[in-house]
């Protein structure tokens, strides 16, 4: 099964595609993970994706597309996968249903995460992490117990570029811009299904998981809450 996981910035796709991950014993890629892995390794092509994601604005298709392509290219996802972050334009739609077609496959399913945009800004511009261990607060859902200081080393917390307020904007009016017509593309050819992700974390994957119970033809196993072990 192939899983491509849409929505703004701030929508709570990677914390999705995680617990589905588990649930669907599929990997689950982040783009901006691998952005950002590469923009900390110095590669050509995270030089490259550097000033673009600093100002808040879309990756090259082509930067994008290279990626997508190199990691592919890897093993581990030969049953399926979910896709976080790509395609964000129509252009990535097309190349990654051409590289999959390559290889005999294509996307099952795109999962599209509607939230209010004020609400994908709190979420955005609230993030806070720490440089030393890693550890990530919220200022609303989980701040820390010392303002501006990580809990467990007492560093100073720092926020990530694009989690910037003005920046997030920035980044909310090139998604709704550049990204909402590969909606359009998904929904024609009858693949695409939106889901509320204003709602609780649990109900969200809930409704996640009833959309991929009805895909005819795939077996893959998935535990309940109870630990029961089903097939989907």
């Amino acid at each position: 099964m192939i899983v491509v996981m849409l929505g703004p910035p701030g929508a709570g796709k990677g914390t999705q595609c995680e617990l589905l991950g588990e649930k669907l014993a599929l990997p689950h890629i982040a783009t901006g993970d691998l952005l950002r892995e590469a923009m900390a390794r110095g590669t050509p092509l995270g030089q490259l994706a550097r000033p673009y994601i600093e100002r808040g604005e879309l990756v090259p298709d082509d930067v994008m597309i290279n990626i997508i392509n190199e990691w592919l290219a890897t093993p581990g996802h030969e049953h399926g996968f979910i896709l976080d972050g790509f395609p964000r334009t129509v252009n990535q739609a097309r190349a990654l249903d051409q590289a999959l077609a390559r290889v005999g496959k294509g996307v099952d399913r795109v999962i599209y995460l509607s939230v209010p945009v004020e609400e994908l800004l709190q979420r955005i511009a609230g993030r806070y992490v720490c440089p030393q261990c890693g550890a990530s607060y919220h200022l609303r859902t989980s701040p820390p117990r010392q303002s501006g200081y990580c809990d467990q080393c007492g560093s100073t917390l720092t926020q990530r570029p694009d989690d910037r307020r003005e920046v997030a904007e920035r980044r909310m009016a090139v998604y709704f811009a550049q990204t909402a017509p590969v909606i359009d593309y998904y929904q024609k050819r009858g693949v695409l299904s939106e889901v509320n992700g204003a709602q609780s974390v649990t109900a969200v994957l809930d409704a996640e998981l009833a959309i991929l119970l009805t895909l005819p033809s795939r077996t893959h196993t998935r535990t309940d809450r109870h630990g029961d072990p089903s097939q989907i």
